[in-house]
C-alpha cells in the first residue's frame, strides 16, 4: 500500500518553525498562507525572538507550544535545521516540511548531515519532505503551506521547480486545470517522487498526475509506481539528451542515451513524456477531457485545404495515423455535404460551413459514428463566425445568423459527441469564441495551435489511453550466480543456458586444437580472433572459410597479424533470407537494465535503426519492437524474399534480455548479428562488459 503520508497532506496540526514578518524571508510567505484556513486546525507560528508575526503571538520554540504538533514546517538557517527537526520529533511531530537548503546539493558534507538527519526522522516513524524544497499545499484538506497559491481542480503536481510549478499554474488556467496538490521534491531525503506517485494514485480527489523531475532517484520504482496508478502521469525532465555511458565498449551502450532510457520507461509504464511546460499543459488539458481510446485512426476534419494539410502533417507526427477513409463512410459523407466537399481524409467542406453552419455538425456526427474512425481532428475557421469581430458574415444581420447557426452546430457536435463516446478536439483561429465556449465546456480540448491540438489527441488516443491497460513494467529476475568471466565462450555460454540458440563452436589456441575443432562439425567455418571486443573491426573475423586447408591458412594469417592468444572455430550459419538483428542490455544507474532491440550486423551505429524497452523484455513487447523499426519491413520479406521468423526473434530476445537482467553485474551485454531467418534464430556473436 505504500507509506502513510496522511500526516503530510491532512495534520491535526500544523506550526511553521522560521515564520516571519520580513517579507524577503521564506518564512513569511509559508506563514501567511497556512494562515489561509485557521478553521481548519491549529496553526503555530514559531520564531525564536518571540513577539508577533503577521499579527498574532509566536512561539520561541516548539516546545513553548504546550501541545503536540503534527506537522512542523522548518525554514530556518542551515546551522539550526538539525535542532529545529530534533525539537520537532521530540514534539511529537509526525511530518516535516524542510525548506532549509544547504544539503546534499551543496556537496558530500551536505549530503552526509542530510542523510544523518534522514535517518533520524525515519527513526522516529516520521516522513520528512525535502530538504531544501519549497513547501506543500492540499487544496482538498485546506492545507496552505507554499509560498503561492494553486487553484483546486484534480491535478497533482510533484515538482522540483517552483517556477515550474507555477508556468503550470499559469498556462492551466485558460483550460480550467486546477491542482489537487502540489508538493516541492526537493532532496527527496525521506519521502521520494515514488512515495508521493503511490500517495496521490490512492487519493481519490486526483484525476491526474504531473511530473516535473530532474532526478528520479530509483527510476524504475518511478516507472512502476506509475504504471501501477490507474489514472493519468505526465512527465516532464530535463537532461535527456546526454549520453548515460560515454565509456561505453559496445554498440549498445554507445547508441544508448539517457534521453532513449526515460522514453523507454514512460513508454512501457504509460507515462505520457512531454518536453516543455507548455506541451504538458496540453496533454493535461486533454486528459482532463473525455473519453479515450485505444485506437489511432484519426479523421482530420476542416473548411480549409491549408489547415486540413497542415493538421494531418501535425496529426502523424504526433504518433496518429490518418487513412483514407472507406466507400462507406465517403458516401455517408457525401449524402451531407455537397459536390466540391473533399470526402477522402482530410475531410474538407470546401466553403459549405458559410451557406449552411450546421454542416459542421453533421459532418462531426457522421465521421464519429463511422467504424473506421476512432478520433476526429477538427481544424480551421471554426469559431469565427461566432467572434466579436461577426467573422465572415459580411453584414451585421449576416453576421449574427451565421454566428447564431455556429453556435448550434457547436450544441448538436456535442451531442454528437455524447452518443458515440469518441474524442474530439478542436483547433480554431478563434478558441475564445462563444461557440468553442460551448465546446470547450461540454469537455471538447480546443486550441489555438495545431501542434498542440494534435498533441492533445495523440494523449487521448493509443496504447494504455483506456483505462491504461497494456502498461507495465516487469519485474526484474532473481539475481543469479554472477558472471565471473566475460570472455566470449563463457558468454556464448551463460546465455545457451538460458535458452538462445548458436552455432556450433570450439575455442583453440594451436593449429592442433583447430584441426581438432574443424573434425568435429563439417564447414563452412568462421574464424574470429577472441579477446578483441570490435573483431570485425579490428579484422578479426573470417567468414565462408570452406573447408580445413582454407581454415587452417585464415588461422596462420591472422595470428601472425594480430597476435591474439586464443581463436573461435565455428560452423558457417546459412545468411540465406535472413535479416540481421542487434539486441543489447545496457544497465542504467536509475532505470536499471535497458533493452535495445534493432537492425545488427556492422552497420548498426551507421545505421541506427533501433527501439529501447526496459529489461526483460517480454515476448509481446519485443515484437513490438521489432515492427517498430524503420526496416520492419525486412522482417516481412521483400523483393520475393520469404518472411522470417519474428515470433521466434521475439522469445530469443525475451531470453537474452531476461538473463542479461539477473546479473547486476553486468554493465553492457550484446548479441550482434543475431540472425533471423524464415526457419528459426541463430546469435552469431556475443559480448558482455562487467562493472
Amino acid at each position: 500500500m505504500g507509506r502513510d503520508l496522511t500526516s503530510l497532506f491532512d495534520p491535526a496540526s500544523v506550526a511553521v518553525v522560521g515564520a516571519s514578518d520580513d517579507p524577503a524571508k521564506y518564512g513569511h510567505a509559508v506563514a501567511s498562507q497556512a494562515l489561509r484556513a485557521p478553521g481548519r486546525r491549529p496553526v503555530h507560528l514559531v520564531n525564536r525572538r518571540g513577539g508577533t508575526v503577521l499579527g498574532r503571538t509566536a512561539a520561541t520554540s516548539l516546545s513553548a507550544i504546550g501541545e503536540p504538533v503534527e506537522l512542523v514546517v522548518v525554514s530556518v538557517p542551515g546551522a539550526g535545521f538539525e535542532a529545529a527537526v530534533d525539537e520537532a520529533l521530540a514534539c511529537g511531530a509526525k511530518a516535516i516540511v524542510a525548506i532549509t537548503a544547504g544539503f546534499a546539493e551543496a556537496g558530500p558534507a551536505g549530503l552526509a548531515r542530510q542523510r544523518a538527519v534522514a535517518d533520524r526522522v525515519r527513526a522516529a516513524g516520521a516522513v520528512l519532505v525535502g530538504p531544501n524544497c519549497l513547501g506543500i499545499a492540499d487544496n482538498t484538506t485546506e492545507l496552505y503551506l507554499a509560498s503561492d497559491r494553486f487553484a483546486p481542480g484534480g491535478v497533482a503536481l510533484l515538482s522540483q521547480s517552483g517556477n515550474l510549478a507555477l508556468e503550470l499554474q499559469l498556462r492551466g488556467e485558460p483550460y480550467g486545470l486546477g491542482f489537487s496538490r502540489f508538493v516541492s521534491l526537493g532532496n527527496q531525503a525521506d519521502v521520494t517522487l515514488v512515495d508521493l506517485v503511490e500517495d496521490c494514485a490512492r487519493h481519490r480527489a486526483t484525476s491526474a498526475i504531473a511530473v516535473y523531475a530532474e532526478d528520479f532517484g530509483d527510476g524504475r520504482a518511478f516507472a512502476a509506481a506509475a504504471a501501477a496508478a490507474g489514472k493519468p502521469v505526465v512527465l516532464l525532465t530535463a537532461g535527456r539528451g546526454s549520453a548515460s555511458a560515454r565509456s561505453a565498449q559496445s554498440h549498445t551502450g554507445a547508441l544508448t542515451t539517457s534521453a532513449d532510457v526515460v522514453s523507454a520507461a514512460c513508454r512501457d509504464a504509460g507515462v505520457e513524456l512531454v518536453r516543455t511546460p507548455r506541451e504538458m499543459t496540453v496533454v493535461l488539458a486533454a486528459l482532463a477531457a473525455g473519453p479515450r481510446t485505444a485506437g489511432r485512426r484519426t479523421a482530420v476534419f476542416t473548411d480549409g485545404g491549408g489547415h486540413g494539410a497542415v493538421a494531418a502533417d501535425a496529426a502523424e507526427d504526433a504518433g496518429l495515423d490518418v487513412p483514407e477513409l472507406g466507400a462507406r463512410t465517403q458516401e455517408r459523407l457525401r449524402s451531407v455535404l455537397w459536390e466540391q466537399s473533399s470526402v477522402g481524409n482530410p475531410v474538407d467542406l470546401a466553403g459549405m460551413g458559410e451557406q449552411r453552419p450546421l454542416s459542421y455538425a453533421d459532418t462531426v456526427g457522421e465521421l464519429l459514428a463511422g467504424d473506421e474512425v476512432d478520433a476526429v481532428l477538427m481544424t480551421g475557421y471554426f469559431g469565427g463566425y461566432a467572434a466579436s469581430d461577426g467573422g465572415l458574415g459580411g453584414g451585421a444581420a449576416g453576421g449574427s445568423v451565421l454566428a447564431d447557426g455556429e453556435t448550434r452546430a457547436a450544441k448538436e457536435i456535442v451531442a454528437h459527441l455524447a452518443a458515440a463516446a469518441k474524442p474530439l478536439v478542436v483547433q480554431s483561429m478563434y478558441p475564445r469564441s462563444a461557440s468553442c465556449r460551448v465546446l470547450a465546456e461540454a469537455g471538447v480540448p480546443v486550441f489555438s495551435a495545431t501542434e498542440d491540438a494534435a498533441r492533445a489527441l495523440a494523449a487521448m488516443t493509443g496504447r494504455g489511453a483506456s483505462g491504461r491497460g497494456g502498461c507495465a513494467v516487469p519485474p526484474l529476475p532473481p539475481a543469479a550466480a554472477p558472471l565471473r568471466d566475460p570472455g566470449y565462450h563463457a558468454v556464448r555460454a551463460l546465455l545457451a543456458d538460458a535458452g538462445v540458440p548458436f552455432p556450433a563452436a570450439r575455442e583453440i589456441t594451436d593449429e592442433a586444437g583447430l584441426l581438432a575443432a574443424a573434425a568435429e562439425f563439417d564447414g563452412p567455418y568462421v574464424l574470429k580472433a577472441l579477446h578483441l571486443l570490435h573483431k570485425s573491426d579490428a579484422g578479426g573475423v573470417a567468414l565462408r572459410l570452406a573447408d580445413r586447408a582454407a581454415l587452417l591458412a585464415a588461422y596462420r594469417e591472422m595470428r601472425a597479424r594480430l597476435g591474439a592468444p586464443a581463436y573461435s572455430v565455428e560452423a558457417m550459419a546459412d545468411p540465406t533470407d535472413g535479416v540481421e538483428l542487434i539486441v543489447g542490455v545496457n544497465r542504467d544507474p536509475r532505470f536499471g537494465p535497458v533493452a535495445m532491440v534493432g537492425l545488427g550486423g556492422v552497420l548498426t551505429e551507421t545505421l541506427r535503426d533501433v527501439g529501447f524497452a526496459l529489461a526483460p523484455v517480454p515476448a509481446g513487447r519485443a515484437e513490438e519492437l521489432l515492427h517498430g523499426l524503420r526496416s520492419a519491413a525486412l522482417l516481412g520479406g521483400v523483393r520475393g524474399r520469404p518472411a522470417v521468423d519474428v515470433a521466434a526473434a521475439a522469445a530469443v530476445i525475451e531470453r537474452i534480455t531476461a538473463a542479461a537482467a539477473a546479473h547486476p553485474e553486468i554493465a553492457e551485454l550484446e548479441v550482434n548479428p543475431l540472425l533471423v531467418r524464415p526457419d528459426g534464430v541463430l546469435a552469431l556473436d556475443a559480448r558482455a562488459v562487467l562493472h
